[in-house]
């Protein structure tokens, strides 16, 4: 992927997860472990290059250091990024925020910037969001 390229919809559900992980400045490695197990083993990765990773999280990085960064970064999702998959990748966050059992407010006020900017249904995130908490509790 070159600086002009568009990102794929893979790439964008990929900096979804980083920029969740990124969020409180702290990325930790159950968040880094997840995001690498996810894209290993859901569907909705197969035949993608997992060597982008890097490429696509260089990326967010980038533009977290940019003043209205986060806008430019929501810009790339949303244009790469099919409706259908919005769901999905408010998912992939939200279990890469719960990958390591604490939500700091960055990373809780991060997933409400996904919720709203992919325009997840309210009713759905709920949903969404207890999925996440029960698959990550611990005995």
């Amino acid at each position: 992927m070159s600086k002009t390229a568009p990102m794929s919809a893979q790439d964008a559900l990929v900096a979804v997860m980083v920029a969740a992980s990124a969020s409180d400045q702290h990325m930790r490695t159950a968040e880094l472990m997840a995001i690498q197990s996810m894209v290993n083993h859901m569907p909705v990765f197969a035949n993608y290059d997992v060597d982008r990773i890097r490429r696509v999280s260089q990326i967010v990085f980038d533009l977290f250091e940019e003043e209205d960064g986060l806008d430019a970064l929501f810009g790339l999702i949303r244009e790469a990024l099919p409706e259908r998959l919005n769901e999905t990748a408010y998912a992939l966050a939200c279990d890469v925020v719960t990958a390591d059992g604490n939500h700091s407010q960055l990373e809780l006020q991060m997933l409400e910037e996904v919720r709203e900017e992919l325009q997840i249904d309210r009713l759905h995130a709920a949903a969404i969001e207890w999925g996440a908490r029960v698959r990550h509790l611990t005995p």
